[in-house]
Parts: C-alpha cells; structure tokens; sequence
C-alpha cells in the first residue's frame, strides 16, 4: 500500500499556505462563544439590530468592550452614523431572538420584541442575562469587517438562567442534547438513516446545481482519503475522513441553513462512530461513495441522490444482517 498522509495532517495549514476560508470558520467554531443582539438606532431613530457572537471585553480600566461587524451587513450605516450601541446577552430560552435578529428576511426585527429605551438612548431588550449600553470609543477597519470599541456607560442584570452559546455550527443546549441521546442510544438507527436520507439528498441536489467543480474536487477527495486507511490508522483519522465526506457535500450544496444541520448530524455521526457503533475496513462501500461521486460529476440529482440511498440501505441491510457497520465510515 503506498504511504499515504494523515487526513488530520492534510487539513494543517503550513506556513506560506494560503488560509482557506471555509477551514478557518469551521476550525474558529471549536471555540464556544456567548450569543448577544447589539442594538442601536438608525438616522431615522427607529431600533435596529443584529445577531452576534463577536463580543469580547477588552479592558476594565476604562469599561471598553467590542464586537465586529461584516462590512457587508446592511446596518453598517446605522451602526457608523450612531455614536452609542447597546449589547445584551441572551440565554438559553432567547435562541428565537437570535434566530429572529440574524434572518435577513425579516424587516422589523423589533414586532412582538419587548424592549426599552436604555440610559443612552438605544433598545434594550428585555429579560436578557445582561445588558451593557456603551458609548462608541473606536471604529477600525479590520479586513471584511468593521470593529467598533464601546465604554460601557450603563449596564443592568437580568435573569438568573444560563447562557446561550454557540459551538460548531449549533447550539451548544441542541449539540450537548444530542451528543447524550446519542451515548444513551435514544436515537433509533432507522429515523437516523431516514435523517441522513432527507438531509444530504437534498443536499446532493443542490450540489448537481451549485457545486464548483474544486468543491466537487474536495468530495471526491474525501473519498480518497477513506480507502487509503491502513490497517493501523487511528479511529480519529477514520471518523475525521468520514465526517469529511459529509461535511464536503454540505458545502457544496449551498444552502447555509442546510448546511447548519449537517454540521449537527457531523456531530451525532462522531459520537456515534466514537461510542455506539465499533469501527472496521469496509471495503464493500467503497463503489457506493465512488457512484455519488459520479452523480455528482455528471449533475444527475436524482443518480446522487440514489446513490447515497443505496448506501444507507447497505448499511442498514448489514446491521439488520446482524454484521456490525460503522455507520458511515471505511
């Protein structure tokens, strides 16, 4: 067998390597973070805001915070013409708020959301953890992005709950849920193997009609990596090319809200290959992953989206056959 490098190895970043962007967020998610909705007011003087996971303190000698924002964002010139922001911080019961101040899809974000005129003028937002109204200190220019530096001026305390945080791709409540339902085995294989079915069927579709051809590249190249396992590569290396075949196929689907649910079942589909189904060569798979692949060259939504069913019922058939699979795995 030729000597092959460690998938982990292969996603490294080396120096003088131009950093990729999709890496770099999925790799920046491996560090929770808290959720906050920073408000101001718009020349208009109406309440506007966004959904954020950029805040940071940054001294306490003045009281200076900050948070960043994509200069993309429509609410860069509310947020460049006001002098003064508000922050609060949302807990574990508010995930509709920051679903609801993230959408672009919704124009007034404020309908049905009870808040206050703060000290400074700007929204506050109700029943928040905390809440920190802040003059604007600084603005830098920073690569994509605006970050604005606020002394805070005002700040109030509110509910005793814990805190909403944000940790690959989900919430940190959904992904901790899921990960003990997995270990304790309360997620039956077959509404997994029909959740996997709906998921990245739809997303095999939408990648025969979106999908670059370097990002086609990067399934295939995902493919290459599970049958190049050798028999002493670690059940790491073995789940990271799993978990790369399928995290591949989100990206080339284009759809970010689909994509945030792949990245939830990536997680179910780690934990488990890492504590529910025992991992060993199946070598027997590798057509089915090569024919999606095909599928997908030739943008065959239908053959893409057979080609993975067919693998699901492989797997299924197995375990069923009461042959022990490793789930989608070498």
């Amino acid at each position: 067998m030729p000597e092959t490098s460690s998938p982990v190895a292969e996603r490294t970043a080396t120096p003088g390597t131009a950093i990729e962007p999709r890496q770099l967020r999925q790799l920046l998610g491996c560090f929770p973070t808290g959720v906050a909705v920073i408000t101001t007011t718009n020349a208009d003087g109406q309440p506007v805001g966004l959904t954020c996971n950029s805040f940071s303190s940054v001294s306490l000698e003045p009281p200076l915070v900050l948070f960043s924002l994509r200069k993309a964002s429509s609410l860069v010139p509310a947020f460049c013409a006001s002098d003064a922001f508000a922050i609060n911080i949302l807990s574990q019961r508010q995930d509709a708020l920051s679903g609801r101040f993230a959408s672009s899809k919704i124009a007034d974000k404020f309908e049905g959301v009870a808040w206050h005129v703060g000290s400074l003028g700007m929204p506050v937002i109700e029943d928040c953890l905390a809440s920190f109204e802040c003059r604007v200190h600084a603005c830098h220019d920073a690569g994509d992005h605006h970050v604005f530096i606020g002394e805070v001026k005002h700040m109030s305390e509110g509910c005793a709950d814990h805190a909403l945080v944000f940790y690959k791709g989900a919430y940190m409540q959904l992904a901790e849920s899921l990960r003990k339902q997995v270990i304790e085995g309360k997620l039956g294989t077959a509404d997994l193997d029909e959740a996997y079915r709906t998921l990245y069927g739809r997303l095999l579709r939408l990648a025969c009609e979106h999908a670059s051809e370097a990002e086609l590249d990067m399934v295939e190249s995902a493919v290459d990596a599970i049958e190049a396992h050798g028999p002493d590569d670690s059940l790491a290396q073995r789940i990271e090319s799993a978990s790369r075949f399928f995290s591949a196929i989100a990206v080339a689907g284009h759809n970010a809200a689909l994509m945030l649910m792949a990245q939830t079942m990536t997680g179910v589909l780690r934990e488990r290959m890492t504590h529910v189904i025992p991992v060993r060569p199946r070598p027997d798979l590798f057509p089915l992953r090569r024919k999606v692949v095909l599928r997908l060259r030739q943008r065959d939504p239908d053959g893409a989206a057979g080609a993975l069913d067919e693998l699901i019922t492989k797997l299924r058939v197995d375990r069923d056959g009461g042959v022990v699979a490793n789930g989608f795995g070498d």
